[in-house]
């Protein structure tokens, strides 16, 4: 399931982030990748742990852990802290898919990564190329996305970046592991809470919203890791 996530970052925040980002130092992308994605990826990121990488990682998490549609979609146990990557030039990322255990840096924290973000910062007006293109049960999706948005696909989905042909394509990227492993039950619990949601707004205090929100629980309660 892909969601798209508007308006993650204001304008403001957007336009705080790219000054933080690019004063920031930038190195060859292959450091944060595993053995077969390093041979397809060809880009430049801030080194994990950089100040600036912290101030504007901390700025997405607060932002996402007020987003009511990000808490809906990917019920999230832990957040992976925000990497920032840039494409120029040519530069592209080739099919792969995302290591399935992460270490958080710093930390003796793991994360099994269940959910995959790309948050945009460059506006799609600014480059040509760099779609990231995400292959799932229907087929490929191309996804572009206004700055401050995001994208929250499965990490077990290969995707790739095309190349950016003109301009400069910039955004963060990272993991999540979700109180929900399986993306089937995520999704369901999704489609259940939106429903939920609608049938409230359309017809307020109908006694069925008591009933499913009893249903949504329970599935979550059975279903739900919390280690």
């Amino acid at each position: 399931m892909l969601i798209s996530i508007p308006d993650v970052l204001t304008p403001q925040q957007v336009a705080e982030a790219r000054q933080i980002l690019e004063s920031a130092e930038w190195v060859d992308g292959k450091v944060t990748a595993g053995y077969q994605s390093a041979r397809a990826k060809d880009n430049r990121q801030i080194p994990e742990g950089h100040p600036a990488a912290r101030q504007v990682g901390e700025m997405i998490v607060n932002a996402l852990s007020k987003n009511p549609l990000f808490i809906t979609a990917a019920l999230p146990l832990r957040i992976f802290p925000p990497l920032f990557n840039r494409y120029t030039g040519g530069q592209s990322f080739g099919t792969h898919v995302d290591n399935a255990i992460r270490q958080v840096p710093g930390t003796g924290h793991r994360i099994r990564t269940d959910l995959s973000a790309t948050l945009f910062f460059a506006g799609p007006e600014e480059y040509d190329g760099g779609e990231l293109c995400v292959e799932d049960t229907y087929g490929v999706k191309k996804v572009k996305l206004p700055p401050g948005h995001m994208i929250l696909y499965p990490a077990t989905s290969l995707h790739h970046v095309t190349p950016v042909t003109r301009g400069a394509r910039l955004c963060s990227f990272f993991w999540l592991q979700s109180m929900i492993r399986d993306d089937t039950q995520r999704s369901l619990l999704f489609d259940l809470d939106m429903a939920i949601q609608r049938l409230n707004a359309d017809v307020p205090n109908h006694p069925s919203t008591v009933s499913l929100t009893g249903v949504y629980h329970n599935l979550l309660r059975q279903w739900a890791e919390m280690g």
